[in-house]
C-alpha cells in the first residue's frame, strides 16, 4: 500500500508530531510518499527534520515547467475532472476569507499534486490539518479520483471551520481524523449528522524512544520547563506574569522556556520590565533530544495556553514522569487531571498559575513522582505512537482507491 501525506509545510520544526506519524507507519510496512507545498530548511534543527527535508517533495520548488506539465497533464488529460476541481475551489472560494483567486492557485497546486500521485501508484492521500493542506488534498481528489482523508488538529480549523468549508472537506473525503475527544465534537459540530460517522478517532502519539526511557522521579530542583512556539495562544506572557508573582512571594525557581516563535522579542520584553532574567531563560528551538534532556531534568512541565487542542508536549513530559501544569483548554483535560497527573488553571488566570506552581515547588518528590507515573500510564494506554498508527493502517486499507 503506498500512501501519500500532504500539508502546507512539511518537516517543520513544530511538526515533528507528523514525522513521528509516518515513521511509524513505515515500521508497519506502509509506503510514505512525502509531499508538502513548501518548506523551510533554514528553521529546522533537529537531524531527523533535516533527513526528511531530502526526501519530501515540495510543489513550490518543483519549477516551472514541471508545474506546467503537471497542470497540462491533468487539465487535458482528464478535462471532465478538471472541471469539477474547477468548479469546487470556486464554490468553497466563494465562501472563504481567503477569495477565489486563492483558491483557483489551490486548484493549481492540487494539479500538480494529483500528477504527482498518479505518477508514482499512490493509492490514497492523506493531509494534515484541516486548512489549505485539505483543500489542495480535496481538489487533487477531484482532479485524479485518487480517495483522500484529512487530520483536523485545531484550533484554527475549528474556529474557521465556515470559511475553511469543513463540512466539504468532510463530504469528499474517505474519513478525518481528530486526535481528541474534543477536537471530534468540535468537528462535529459543524457538519451535519449524516457526516459523523467518517469522523475517527485516533491520538497522536509518542515515540519509542519516550516509552522506552527509564521513568525516573522529577528533579529535586525548583525548576520548571515550558515547550512550545512563542506565540499568542500559547500564553506564555502570561506565565511570565505568574513567575513575576512567584519572585515577589519570595519563592526560589528557575523557568526554562523551550522554543522560539514570533513573540519572542515580546516575551523577552517582559522578562527585562518584571526583572526575571535570573529566573527565566529562553533556549530558542531544540531539537528532539535536546527536548527531552529538558523535560527529563525538570521537576514539572508548564503550559499555560490559550488555545490548544492536545498538545504532544504534554504527552512527552507525562511519558517520562513529569506532572503538568496547563488550563482547562479542548483536550488537555483528557490528559491533564487535577490531583492524579498534575494541575488545570482557568486560562488567563496568572493567579491562579503562580498558585498552582507554587504548589508543584512546594510538593514533595514522592508526589510528584506518583503523578508522573500515573500520567505515564496513560500515555502507554492511549498515546503509544505504533498502536495509533495501527488504527491509521486500517483506516487507510479500508478507504484506499
Amino acid at each position: 500500500m503506498r500512501i501519500a501525506y500532504f500539508t502546507n509545510q512539511y518537516p517543520a520544526a513544530s511538526h515533528s508530531f507528523i514525522r513521528r506519524e509516518i515513521k511509524a507507519l513505515e515500521t508497519l510496512g506502509v509506503t510514505v510518499v512525502r509531499y508538502a507545498l513548501r518548506s523551510a530548511p533554514d528553521e529546522l534543527v533537529d537531524p531527523e527534520d533535516k533527513a526528511e527535508e531530502q526526501i519530501t517533495r515540495h510543489i513550490l520548488k518543483a519549477g516551472i515547467g514541471e508545474i506546467l506539465r503537471s497542470v497540462l497533464a491533468e487539465f487535458f488529460g482528464h478535462p471532465i475532472f478538471a472541471a469539477k476541481a474547477i468548479a469546487l475551489a470556486l464554490k468553497i472560494g466563494w465562501r472563504s476569507d481567503r477569495g477565489i483567486l486563492r483558491h483557483l492557485i489551490y486548484s493549481v497546486e492540487a494539479a500538480v499534486l494529483a500528477s504527482w500521485c498518479r505518477r508514482q501508484k499512490i493509492d490514497h492521500l492523506h493531509a494534515h490539518f484541516g486548512t489549505n493542506s485539505a483543500a489542495i488534498a480535496m481538489l487533487a481528489h477531484q482532479f485524479s479520483n485518487i480517495t483522500y482523508s484529512f487530520t483536523a488538529h485545531g484550533s484554527e480549523e475549528f474556529e474557521k471551520a465556515i470559511l475553511l468549508s469543513l463540512d466539504e472537506k468532510l463530504h469528499y473525503s474517505a474519513f478525518a481524523v481528530c486526535v481528541s475527544s474534543y477536537g471530534r465534537s468540535q468537528l462535529m459540530r459543524w457538519v451535519p449528522a449524516g457526516l459523523w460517522p467518517k469522523i475517527k478517532l485516533v491520538h497522536c502519539g509518542v515515540d519509542q524512544a519516550y516509552l522506552d526511557s527509564e521513568a525516573t522521579p522529577p528533579a529535586d530542583l525548583p525548576r520548571i520547563v515550558c515547550v512550545g512556539r512563542l506565540c499568542e495562544h500559547k500564553a506564555q506572557l502570561v506565565l511570565v506574569a505568574a513567575a513575576s508573582r512567584l519572585r515577589d512571594q519570595g519563592i526560589e525557581f528557575e523557568l526554562v522556556l523551550v522554543g522560539d516563535g514570533p513573540m519572542r522579542k515580546e516575551v523577552e520584553e517582559a522578562i527585562g520590565s518584571a526583572g526575571l532574567e535570573q529566573q527565566i531563560t529562553i533556549t530558542g528551538w531544540a531539537t528532539g533530544e535536546e527536548v527531552k534532556a529538558q523535560l527529563t531534568a525538570a521537576r514539572a512541565f508548564v503550559l499555560p495556553s490559550f488555545s490548544e487542542n492536545m498538545p504532544v508536549v504534554i504527552m512527552e513530559a507525562l511519558a517520562l514522569g513529569r506532572p503538568v501544569v496547563s488550563t482547562y483548554v479542548a483536550g488537555i483535560p483528557e490528559m491533564v487531571r487535577p490531583g492524579k497527573t498534575g494541575w488545570l488553571v482557568p486560562a488567563s488566570d496568572e493567579a491562579a498559575l503562580a498558585e498552582a506552581l507554587r504548589e508543584v515547588l512546594d510538593a514533595p518528590i514522592d508526589k510528584l513522582a506518583a503523578m508522573g507515573v500515573e500520567g505515564r500510564k496513560i500515555v502507554f494506554e492511549e498515546h503509544d505512537v505504533l498502536k495509533e498508527a495501527e488504527k491509521l493502517k486500517k483506516l487507510f486499507e479500508e478507504h484506499s482507491s
